[in-house]
């Protein structure tokens, strides 16, 4: 069975072509807010950093897809597992589709699906989850389209040009019966 190739995307490895579109997109400030960033990446480091990507999501905890057209083959956005953690069999889920007019097209949804599958298939996680400002509308219907439920509000937990905000948890735990 196929976990990384869905209808219209499929997820890839990151190679050294990505790097100019991983720079416009890790240094983009409208995404900042939603990835804990306040600096921008030299292109150096962006480089470094897609030089290691090869390393074992168990090492490094961490782990960052491209999402491609079937199409096109051009990367719309980048897919990301964070905080793996085997022990607990739980990881986090990150997304974002970089150019506005490619959103709302169902590239993200099916992403997360394929994201899903591949972490419950191949990763054995039990769980997957989300943090979400508490304002970002659309990434709330995004996830919870995609199967994942509210399980909590994390009150004042970012702080946005002076204001905080509340992020929402979502989860979506693999049950087996």
């Amino acid at each position: 069975m196929l976990t990384l190739k869905g209808e219209h995307i499929y997820l890839r490895a990151l190679e050294p072509e990505d790097l100019l579109f991983l720079e416009k997109v890790e240094n983009d400030e409208h995404l900042w807010e939603v990835s804990s960033t306040q600096v921008p990446f030299s292109r150096f480091i962006l480089k470094k950093y897609l030089e290691n990507s090869h390393l074992d999501i168990y090492e490094t905890k961490q782990l960052r897809l491209a999402i491609v057209s079937q199409e096109s083959s051009t990367a719309l956005g980048f897919i990301d597992l964070f905080d793996f953690n085997p022990s607990h069999r739980r990881v986090g889920v990150g997304i974002v589709i970089a150019s506005t007019t490619m959103r709302n097209k169902g590239y993200a949804l099916e992403s997360l699906q394929l994201l899903a599958n591949y972490a419950f298939t191949h990763l054995k996680v039990h769980q997957l989850y989300a943090n979400i400002p508490e304002d970002n509308t659309a990434s709330k219907k995004l996830f919870e389209k995609a199967g994942y439920i509210q399980a909590g509000v994390k009150k004042d937990w970012v702080l946005t040009q002076g204001e905080y905000k509340n992020e929402i948890l979502y989860q979506l735990i693999k049950h087996v019966y």
